[in-house]
Formats: C-alpha cells, sequence, structure tokens
C-alpha cells in the first residue's frame, strides 16, 4: 500500500514499544495526522462539506460493518472511542482515553479518561459509559466484528468516574483493536439510536438529520473537545452506484466522493485535477469465499482448482487499476504476519486446475453469488469465465448490499461468494477471532478445524503481536488457509477516495472511515 516496503522494517519493534510497551503509562496527547485534499491556500472557516457515499444509513447494521458510508461516516464523526490507531500503522494514540496501564501479566488495563468531556445532550462523559458502551456493543442488537473480544472484559472497575480498570479472561493481544473501533455511547437515548433516530456522542460533529435514501446532515459540535472543526456541517448525499457519484463530483455537486470505480477515481484525480485520497492503513482483501458444506465444494480438489484457475492479476491491474497487489493469504505487506513465500503457492495455471478437475469427474453447478454495488458484479464475471476455462461452471446471483452482508453474517450463502474482507491490517490475532469469513469460533464458510482453531487461540492469547509464539501461530494459520482453502483470496486493494481541490484535512482510520474533525475548504479554486 502506499508504504508497502518503507513500514516493513522494523515491524516487531514498533508493535512491541507502540501497542504492547503499554505496560507503562502513556499520557502524551499526539498530535492527529490529517491527510487527503490540496494544501495549497489558507483555510477558511464554515461551510458545508458534501460527501458521496453509497447506500443510507442503516441503524440495524450500525455498530457491525464500517466503512466509507453514512455508517461509518456517522460513527467516526459523532462518536469518539477510547484510542484512536494512527491511520497509517498500529500506533496507540489517545483519544477519550489519555493514558493506559496494562498489567505486567496481561489480565488488566487501567484506562485514565479525557476529563471536560460532554455528550451532545450536555451530559458528562464518565467512565460508566465506558463499561455501558462495550456491554452495548457486546450485547446488540448488533453483531460487530470485536464481539469476542469485548466477550473476554469479564469486569469493569467505575469506580473512579474518570479512570476505568477492564479485567480479563484472558490475556488479549488484540484489546486496542476493540477500543479503537468500539463506539461511546450515550446510554440515555440507546433506544433510539437502535431506531435510528437519535445519535448523540461526544464527536466533532452532531447529528441533525436523515433522509432516507437521500441525505444525513451532521453540524458542527462547537463544544468538542479537541477544538470545534472549522466546518459548519457536513451533507452525505447517498448515490445509487458509483457512476452517479462520480457524475456529480465532476459537475461540482460534490465536495468529496468514497467508492468511485477505480476508473473514475483515476480519471477524476489524473486528468480532471481532483485529489486523490489513499485510505493508509485501511486495506481491503477481495476474495472468493467457499462454503464447505456444500456437495460439490467439500472436496478440497474442487477448491484448489478454483485457486489455480482465478486470474489475480487481472482482477488488480483491470477492476482496481493496480491500485493493490495478489495475495493467497490475507495478510497486507506491513502486517508482521505477511510471508512472501506464502503468496506463491497459487497463480493462475489452468493446466493444474484442469487436471484436478478431471480427478473429480462431472461437478455441478454452482452459484456465485455477488453484490451489485461496486465492482463486485465484474469480479464476478471474471471468476465465472475463468472457472469456466477449467471446467466449473457457476451460476451468478446478483444480491443488493444489505442481502450481500446479512448472507455473510448468517453463513447462508449456498455455494461460493465474492467479498471483500479487512481486519487483517490490525493486530493479526485479531482476523481469525473477528472477521466473519475467518472465525475459529464461527465463519461464514462453515469451516470447522482443530489446529486452525488452536493456531487463532494462540495467536490471541501470546503476549505480543511479533513474538515467536504469535508468529508460528500465523504460520499455522497460513498452512490451513492454503492447504483447507474455505476461502480464496484474490488480492489486496487500496482504498481511494477524490476530493476538490479546496478541500484539505480529511482524515481517516483504519476501518476506512472518513474523519472529518480537521477537514476545512482552502482558498484555492472556491470563492
Amino acid at each position: 500500500m502506499r508504504r508497502r516496503e518503507r513500514l516493513r522494517v522494523g515491524w516487531a519493534a514498533l508493535l512491541v514499544v507502540a501497542v504492547f510497551g503499554v505496560a507503562g503509562c502513556q499520557s502524551a496527547v499526539h498530535q492527529r495526522s490529517h491527510s487527503g485534499g490540496s494544501a495549497a491556500g489558507q483555510a477558511r472557516n464554515g461551510g458545508d462539506l458534501r460527501v458521496g457515499v453509497l447506500d443510507d444509513l442503516q441503524p440495524k447494521t450500525f455498530l457491525q460493518i464500517n466503512q466509507p458510508g453514512p455508517d461509518g461516516i456517522v460513527s467516526a464523526n459523532v462518536f469518539d472511542t477510547l484510542i484512536r490507531y494512527a491511520n497509517d500503522k498500529l500506533d496507540v494514540r489517545p483519544a477519550l482515553a489519555t493514558a493506559w496501564h496494562l498489567a505486567p501479566d496481561g489480565l488488566s488495563l487501567t484506562l485514565d479518561l479525557r476529563q471536560g468531556v460532554t455528550f451532545h445532550d450536555g451530559r458528562p462523559f464518565v467512565s460508566s459509559d465506558v463499561e455501558n458502551s462495550i456491554k452495548t456493543y457486546l450485547g446488540g442488537p448488533w453483531t460487530p466484528q470485536f464481539k469476542r473480544t469485548a466477550a473476554a472484559i469479564t469486569s469493569y472497575d467505575t469506580t473512579d468516574p474518570h479512570r476505568v480498570v477492564l479485567h480479563f479472561e484472558h490475556p488479549l493481544s488484540n484489546i486496542f483493536d476493540l477500543l479503537d473501533s468500539a463506539p461511546i455511547l450515550d446510554q440515555n437515548s440507546l433506544a433510539d439510536l437502535k431506531a435510528g433516530k437519535k445519535f448523540i456522542g461526544t464527536g466533532p460533529y452532531k447529528f441533525a438529520s436523515w433522509t432516507p435514501n437521500s441525505t444525513v446532515k451532521l453540524v458542527r459540535n462547537d463544544q468538542y473537545w479537541g477544538g470545534a472543526p472549522k466546518l459548519d456541517s457536513i451533507t452525505l448525499v447517498v448515490g445509487k452506484d458509483p457512476e452517479s457519484l462520480y457524475t456529480r463530483l465532476r459537475t461540482g455537486q460534490l465536495d468529496v466522493a468514497f467508492e468511485l470505480a477505480s476508473h473514475d477515481q483515476r480519471l477524476a484525480t489524473s486528468r480532471y485535477g481532483f485529489t486523490n485520497i489513499s485510505l493508509s492503513g485501511g486495506e481491503a482483501q477481495e476474495y472468493v469465499g467457499v462454503n464447505v458444506t456444500n456437495p460439490t465444494l467439500r472436496d478440497v480438489r474442487v477448491r484448489k482448482a478454483i485457486a489455480y484457475a482465478i486470474d489475480r492479476k487481472r482482477i488488480i491491474d483491470d477492476v482496481y487499476q493496480g491500485s493493490g497487489y495478489p495475495i493467497n493469504v490475507p495478510w497486507p505487506k506491513t502486517s508482521p504476519a505477511y510471508d512472501p513465500a506464502a503468496n506463491t503457492v497459487y497463480t493462475r495455471d489452468v493446466a493444474k486446475a484442469k487436471a484436478l478437475v478431471a480427478q473429480v469427474g462431472s461437478i455441478p453447478t454452482v452459484d456465485l453469488d455477488y453484490s451489485t454495488q461496486g465492482s463486485d458484479r465484474v469480479i464476478a464475471e471474471i471468476v465465472q469465465s475463468n472457472l469456466k476455462d477449467v471446467g466449473i461452471t457457476v451460476n451468478l446471483v446478483p444480491n443488493d448490499q444489505t442481502v450481500q452482508g446479512t448472507k455473510l453474517i448468517a453463513g447462508t450463502y449456498s455455494g461460493l461468494w465474492i467479498q471483500q474482507h479487512a481486519f487483517a491490517q490490525y493486530t493479526p490475532s485479531t482476523l481469525a477471532v473477528t472477521a466473519y469469513p475467518f472465525n475459529a469460533a464461527k465463519n461464514s464458510s462453515h469451516y470447522q478445524n482443530d489446529a486452525y482453531t488452536a493456531a487463532a487461540n494462540a495467536a490471541w492469547l501470546a503476549p505480543l503481536p511479533t513474538s515467536p509464539a504469535a508468529v508460528n501461530a500465523y504460520r499455522e494459520l497460513d498452512r490451513r488457509w492454503l492447504d483447507d482453502l474455505f476461502l480464496v483470496e484474490i488480492g489486496v486493494v487500496i482504498p481511494q477516495a477524490a476530493a476538490a481541490p479546496d478541500v484539505s484535512g480529511v482524515d481517516w482510520d483504519r476501518r476506512d472511515q472518513p474523519h472529518f474533525a480537521g477537514t476545512y475548504f482552502n482558498s484555492a479554486g472556491r470563492s
């Protein structure tokens, strides 16, 4: 990704000191880095930032799908989290927690909380809000990705309103991943939050209104603890497809657009003067999921034929315009779990795929589900063609994004599916204990394997994410993915956004959620 090779050097030292060196106390408040947009011109106060997004606000999935859509933007700008990772590395930085101390045995974490913070209704933020928010995150109705990590918190000490102590069932190598992701919620308005009527947090913007399938309006929080934002407001404009967002951006109806088609992103930024924003640290992975209980796909030889048939390079080069790289296992190049040798096992080899199919014999048609939103239709068609080349016929099944997500979470795909996953950019243990496609306890593929479960747990309980025990666990996970192929990785995808030249200071987090606390219009290109 933007810093693929540069950050690979010294990863071990970086994570030990910056993440799990928290056995000592950290108290210095880091200045957040805001990137993206043009640096030309002076900052101007005020204005409404019009942000183009796909899909509508979805209160039912508010905490479980984090992305550059309305759910993610509301989560990142109306609410705060306890800590904030840097957007380009696993560097723990203060947010609502200003300092922390991890016990030497890894079984408790003390967090000092920022004082003088209020919710948007004026109520002070205190330690009981941390307990209530994590319990709400855990209790539903949402099924967020860090639920297993939250469930491993056995008790909360909130005696001091400005300090909370979390006690754990066992050491949690990814506890800061949870604290970076779980928003602090207002318990007094929780019923309205679940209904999509009120979104009350402590963040830099207040929720103002929602017109379904049209717009979401956020307004500046003048009492924000980090200082009032420069923008007056943010209007999220819901587009029906990437092409409509591109048209609105080109015609001046939008200031920023997320999830454009890669071709349009390149045109906007290379030909028409818009600024390219690469969401460093928010890598996603395109993959083919496999229901291993399907009678046809139960045979690993069929799954291996699929892995050899897919033209990963074509998908990355043509669909994503080279914004990424092919992989066999999910780790991005900046992860301490990355092993380049593991990504050379499966490349497109029609002869090997055909030989495997010949061993199996006649293969019945299998469904291949895909989302009608974004690039998945094109990818599904390429995969369909790739598999036809080796004697495997698939029936394409289009779903809207909501249905696709529901099937993923419920594990109701009948055969194959095209999807993106994330969370490999977090602490490596997170993937196998958190992400729906990978979760060793329950995953979308209905895959169960004692060795896989043991490796996932070993990575989770390892005291340091770069320790020999942790690395050994990552290698065992790699072996299970490569040998059992309950999903077939295609490639790392580098998310992009496009901004008008007079927009500066767009920030983001490791879930690709945009943060606009430091965003402003500069004097370039706008009167």
